[in-house]
């Protein structure tokens, strides 16, 4: 018998239990698991990064998890492909996965497709951001519609990771975004998708932030950015901004106190996950919302929106 061609969508923000999550729920669908995690996608990286255990690597087939330099740079159109591939080999086989993370971006270019769009120079890239930067995202999004009125009917004027591209884009090609935005599709039908976001309440995260951030420090976080460090990694990659590597070369480096380098670890991680709830009200609105502090119950309720 032909199983449904389904994908198995599992997002939430940091620390809310995705990973423990999918795991039981690959092993009782009999599934693999795909990460759609930016920084877990780091070889030099597991543990700033929470990468799944080896013991959780065992008990399931895990995909795109620890293979890609801190030297190179990884983008999300090259997820997208290797994903796409890794989707349709494991459909060919009668099987599926759960693509579990909490990078936006992905599910999104996944269920709505990537905008093609040319190469744009760095030296630009690099001179937007020092724009925004400078005037801030609300003066930065009126000289974007003065420059692309069209943003106006599908950008969040919030949204600066896209204002910044809807920017680049029209300098550099002088067409809008918004245009090339229209010529994009899913390469994958609305229907195969089942869609859960684990809502986790914001205090709770909190707390999990903070003892996820101890847990951290135990398994050895000082150590993995020291090797980071010497490493010299190109300041303009991506593997450069992962939580806790900036800090951590403060603390190695004399300039903050261990106690104030972990509470300033927590206070970066509890604001980006505020901008993921903000990402997931802006672009999840159709993805079925799960929590429940009792796991069993929880994942029950996966189950049920699974099937």
């Amino acid at each position: 018998m032909v199983r449904e061609k389904k994908i198995i969508l599992l997002a939430g923000p940091s620390a809310s239990g995705k990973s423990k999550l999918a795991v039981h729920l690959a092993k009782n669908l009999n599934v693999d698991i795909i990460n759609a995690d930016s920084m877990q996608v780091y070889k030099e990286i597991s543990v700033l990064s929470s990468r799944p255990t080896s013991n959780d690597l065992n008990i399931v087939k895990h995909h795109l998890y620890g293979f890609n330099s801190v030297r190179k740079a990884f983008s999300t159109g090259r997820w997208l492909k290797m994903t796409t591939n890794k989707i349709n080999q494991l459909w060919s086989k009668n099987r599926t996965a759960i693509i579990v993370g909490g990078t936006g971006l992905y599910f999104k270019a996944l269920t709505d497709g990537l905008v093609e769009i040319p190469d744009i120079p760095i030296n630009l890239r690099k001179k937007i951001r020092e724009l925004h930067k400078k005037i801030g995202q609300k003066n930065f999004f009126v000289k974007l519609t003065k420059l692309d009125p069209l943003v106006k009917q599908f950008l969040s004027p919030s949204d600066s990771h896209r204002s910044m591209r809807a920017y680049e884009v029209k300098k550099f090609t002088n067409k809008s975004f918004f245009l090339f935005a229209n010529e994009t599709k899913s390469k994958f039908e609305k229907k195969n998708f089942k869609k859960l976001f684990i809502n986790i309440p914001r205090v709770l995260s909190h707390k999990k932030v903070d003892e996820r951030v101890e847990k951290m420090f135990k398994e050895g976080a000082v150590e993995e950015v020291k090797k980071f460090l010497q490493m010299e990694v190109n300041k303009e990659l991506s593997s450069n901004k992962i939580i806790g590597i900036k800090e951590i070369k403060d603390y190695i480096e004399g300039r903050a106190t261990l106690g104030k380098t972990k509470e300033l670890i927590k206070l970066k991680t509890r604001q980006y996950i505020k901008r993921q709830f903000t990402w997931a009200r802006g672009h999840m609105r159709s993805w079925n919302m799960i929590y429940s502090p009792n796991f069993n119950d929880l994942f029950k309720q996966a189950l049920e929106k699974i099937s």
